[in-house]
C-alpha cells in the first residue's frame, strides 16, 4: 500500500511530500506488526529528507517522538510524529481513530520499557 507523507524539516519555511509503502495491506487489516512499519517508514522519511545521502536502512528505535492520531477533515485519520529534527504526517488513513490508537500504543509501550533512563 502506498501512501503519501507530508515532511517537514526545523528550520525550513516549506513542507515536502514523498511517498512510501512499508506495508500490503489496507489499514484496516493492519496488525501491530504492521504499525510498526509504517512508523518506521515515516521516521526513514523524515531522516531521508534530512540527510538525503545517509544509509536508508539505518536502525530506528520507536522513541524519541511525539505522536498523534486524528480525524482529517474530508474522513479517515492521520498519524503526526513530531521530533527535534521536524514533522512528518501521514494519511489519510480509512481506519477507526480508536483502532489505531490502540494499536500505536502497543507498538510504542516496548521500546519505551527497554529504553534507558538518564538522569
Amino acid at each position: 500500500m502506498e501512501f503519501p507523507v507530508d515532511i517537514w524539516l526545523r528550520g525550513d519555511n516549506h513542507a515536502t511530500t514523498q511517498v512510501i509503502s512499508p506495508v500490503p495491506r489496507e489499514p484496516r487489516a493492519w496488525s501491530d506488526v504492521d504499525v510498526a512499519a509504517v512508523l518506521v517508514g515515516m521516521l526513514r522519511a523524515l531522516d531521508r529528507a534530512k540527510h538525503p545521502d545517509a544509509e536508508t536502512e539505518r536502525p530506528v528505535a520507536l522513541r524519541g517522538f511525539s505522536w498523534i492520531v486524528s480525524s482529517f477533515e474530508t474522513g479517515g485519520v492521520v498519524i503526526a510524529l513530531e521530533m527535534s529534527l521536524g514533522a512528518v504526517i501521514a494519511g489519510p488513513f480509512d481506519i477507526p481513530e480508536r483502532d489505531l490508537h490502540a494499536m500505536i500504543e502497543r507498538v510504542m509501550r516496548p521500546d519505551r520499557a527497554t529504553a534507558e533512563t538518564i538522569h
